[in-house]
């Protein structure tokens, strides 16, 4: 770990804290939500023996990146714009994308609009779903799910940054990395996250010290910038209509664990497994179901994610 070299680049009128280990072809590692570059520890560790160049950085409104205070300087237009502005800081044309969670979501917005950038994607949790014209997404999930689903709760500034202090950072995130629970997430309005019981001990693939780096980052940083992209969908949903029933064409790998909530939303496993998927990503090449992982995927079988991306990436 402390062969990482931290760096800060300026891009897109923010600066963005950068982890980045190794030469040659450059991997570009996209974070989720509350994560940060140190996600991507052991990819970062073993793509780099293999002969690349593996670049993680800290997102938009994540840990030493700057956080903008609104909603409106959270789009994916942002978060993109951060991303090219980085390749081209670093003189580097294109790269091989791996993106998890609302880095996955960020993945496939940046092939979308800059498919010369990506020479191949692997992605994880977060299947490409296209673009409804007919209702905003987050009106969506209310109706699906009922107003104390997690992204609607996500929706009022202020509210969730205060249940998150209320609970605690640390119980905060060990109840994120041991929930196994593929069930809708609901926050009652009620009691918060205060009203859930405690978590088990700590799986084996993660580390009090682990806990505690991501703790220690949020407590400082707070969890505006993060929850600022739940807060952008709707606007997110406005501004791409230019690119409804587009198609993602770049080559493709997706993993999932079997156990991730994004995999159980009512319709993605039909869209996944029979034609869907394919149809809006023709040159997906490849769709991994991982059996027993939840959500955490890269941080819960660092191994075997580290070899499914090289033996992906290595044929572009």
């Amino acid at each position: 770990m402390e062969k990482i070299e931290h760096t800060t680049v300026t891009t897109n009128g923010i600066n963005m804290h950068v982890a980045s280990l190794g030469s040659g072809p450059v991997i570009l590692f996209l974070h989720g939500f509350p994560e940060l570059w140190y996600s991507w520890r052991h990819q970062l560790l073993s793509l780099s023996s293999l002969g690349y160049r593996c670049v993680a950085p800290d997102l938009r409104g994540y840990g030493d990146t700057d956080a903008p205070t609104s909603a409106a300087s959270y789009t994916v237009f942002h978060v993109v714009g951060d991303l090219v502005g980085l390749l081209d800081t670093l003189g580097v044309e294109s790269v091989y994308l791996v993106g998890h969670d609302w880095g996955a979501l960020i993945a496939w917005s940046f092939c979308q609009f800059r498919p010369d950038r990506v020479k191949a994607l692997v992605n994880l949790s977060v299947a490409y779903r296209p673009r409804n014209p007919m209702v905003k997404p987050v009106e969506g999930l209310r109706a699906l799910f009922g107003e104390d689903y997690y992204v609607c709760r996500f929706q009022e500034p202020g509210e969730m940054e205060d249940d998150f202090a209320q609970l605690g950072t640390e119980k905060l995130f060990k109840l994120f990395v041991t929930s196994l629970d593929p069930r809708p997430f609901r926050i009652p309005k009620e009691t918060g996250l205060r009203g859930m019981p405690d978590p088990p001990p700590l799986p084996s693939w993660i580390s009090e010290q682990d806990i505690d780096y991501f703790a220690n980052t949020f407590n400082r940083t707070g969890f505006t910038g993060g929850l600022n992209y739940y807060r952008a969908m709707n606007r997110n949903w406005e501004l791409t209509a230019p690119w409804n029933g587009s198609e993602i064409k770049v080559p493709v790998k997706f993993i999932v664990g079997d156990l991730d909530i994004t995999y159980h939303i009512p319709g993605v496993k039909e869209y996944i497994h029979e034609g869907g998927f394919k149809r809006d990503v023709p040159f997906l090449q490849e769709v991994v179901i991982m059996e027993g992982v939840g959500h955490f995927i890269n941080q819960e079988k660092p191994e075997e994610i580290s070899i499914h991306i090289y033996e992906f990436i290595k044929k572009f």
